[in-house]
């Protein structure tokens, strides 16, 4: 399971810490306001109130420990950035920092952001989906909580049917085509790859090594599905 680290419970990384809480991940929420951590305090694995731009502090709770820390403070800018450094120097190997401007994007990248929200353009759900479900390769959103996606087909579902899988059952998803490479023989002698969609495949239609699937399901099932 990742650890994730929100820092800044604006109204951003209040909805992202609680979803991504939500969908299963274990989460540590940060904010210098007592009364916006005591709000999601049962809402998350752990939350508590520091100065992000306390190097030791942040050491003192595990921020460290995190696979992807996100930075939402929006309303001082200086702190967002003191804090993006910090972030790196101490070690967490992904960190995505809000800005409300490309300028501040670029400062932010430049000082080791490695990835740059705008929640002006972004909402909390899509971030939600991208960090508890990275194995997505594209995603159409269909309805409120439901989804659209693309994703490789995992290591295990390969050399088997459909049916022998029981997708729908096991994982709450409809397998609803898949994408395959074939190679063909030339006239020539040489070979050509190219790519097939197979619509609506059926229960005896077998799984190959690196097929796409396209599957269509909740939000909370899809992120859930097997990504090996």
């Amino acid at each position: 399971m990742e650890r994730f680290a929100v820092i800044g419970l604006g109204r951003f990384g209040f909805r992202l810490a609680t979803l991504l809480a939500k969908g299963g991940a274990e989460v540590i929420a940060v904010d210098v306001r007592r009364e916006v951590v005591e709000q999601i305090r049962d809402r998350v694995t752990l939350a508590v109130c520091l100065d992000s731009t306390d190097e030791e502090a942040l050491l003192a709770q595990g921020i460290d420990k995190v696979d992807v820390a996100v930075v939402g403070i929006g309303t001082a800018f200086e702190d967002n950035a003191l804090t993006t450094v910090i972030l790196k120097q101490i070690g967490v190997s992904r960190v995505i920092s809000r800005v409300a401007s490309a300028i501040r994007a670029q400062i932010l990248q430049r000082i080791g952001a490695d990835e740059i929200v705008n929640p002006e353009l972004e909402a909390a759900e899509r971030w939600r989906s991208r960090l508890l479900a990275p194995k997505i390769m594209e995603r159409i959103v269909v309805a409120e909580g439901a989804s659209l996606v693309q994703v490789r087909a995992p290591a295990k579902f390969a050399n088997k049917t459909l049916g022998q899988l029981e997708v729908a059952r096991k994982y709450r998803v409809n397998v609803v085509a898949l994408r395959r490479t074939v190679t063909e023989a030339q006239e020539d002698g040489t070979e050509r790859r190219r790519e097939v969609l197979i619509s609506a495949p059926m229960f005896d239609t077998v799984i190959e090594p690196e097929d796409t699937l396209l599957i269509i399901g909740s939000d909370e099932a899809i992120a859930a599905f097997p990504a090996k």
